[in-house]
């Protein structure tokens, strides 16, 4: 598995985006991706209930731990990579939580324009 390079929106070196709970594709803390990373789970955010409940009623419980696939469940307050399509989707439809754009991969940016992510920064460049 060949990873994209470990930059953010801004081009800098991505941060950590968190490690309790364990996030990320490769779960190593931080939203890096790669090719075989379908979702591009590369938005890092605070999850709020909001959020999570809207993401439960689109079918991806968040909540509910799976031991299986060693899975905590999350909860508001837990930072967590999204999938790029899901925050973008939960924007349209004006559930979506604040992004670290810091620690948000520079590919989010195939799927999400820069504004946006800018106006939900909760690190604001």
């Amino acid at each position: 598995m060949t990873k994209y390079e470990s930059l953010n929106v801004y081009g800098e070196p991505l941060e950590i985006c968190g490690t309790d709970p364990l996030t990320g594709f490769f779960r190593d803390g931080c939203c890096n991706t790669s090719q075989e990373d379908m979702g591009i789970h590369t938005v890092c955010v605070q999850l709020t209930d909001e959020f999570l409940q809207f993401s439960k009623l689109q079918g991806n419980d968040l909540t509910t731990p799976n031991p299986e696939f060693d899975f905590p469940g999350l909860k508001a307050g837990d930072r967590w990579c999204l999938c790029a399509t899901r925050w973008l989707h939960a924007y349209k439809a004006g559930k979506a939580p604040k992004v670290y754009t810091r620690s948000t991969h520079f590919r989010t940016m195939e799927v999400v324009d820069i504004k946006i992510l800018k106006e939900f920064a909760l690190d604001v460049q």
